[in-house]
């Protein structure tokens, strides 16, 4: 029991460089992902006022979703790593794995 109550404090590092990798990750495949789209390499930023509404908002949109998919794939992946090498899924109480 002491393992399970110490593994999401020890997991806490291992989590910002997840975090901070997949940041890194989702914006290279944005940034591809929008060259792909607009055939443009900056995609266009809410204060950009040569741009329209429905520009800023696609950009966001797949922004968006292009970061909660990469962060969610990583963050997984991580907890199952921890979970093969540990035997303890990282979230403890909070997974609703029952």
């Amino acid at each position: 029991m002491a393992k399970k109550k110490k593994l999401p404090f020890a997991y806490q590092p291992l989590g910002f460089v997840l975090g901070w990798s997949s940041g890194w990750l989702a914006g290279l495949a944005f940034r591809k992902t929008w060259m792909a789209i607009r055939n443009e390499e900056d995609a266009p930023d809410a204060l950009d006022k040569d741009r329209g509404w429905g520009e800023i908002l696609l950009a966001a949109a797949v922004q968006g979703a292009i970061f909660a998919v990469v962060r969610s794939a990583v963050d997984r992946a991580g907890a199952k790593a921890i979970e093969r090498s540990t035997g303890t899924w990282p979230a403890g109480e909070k997974s609703g794995r029952d």
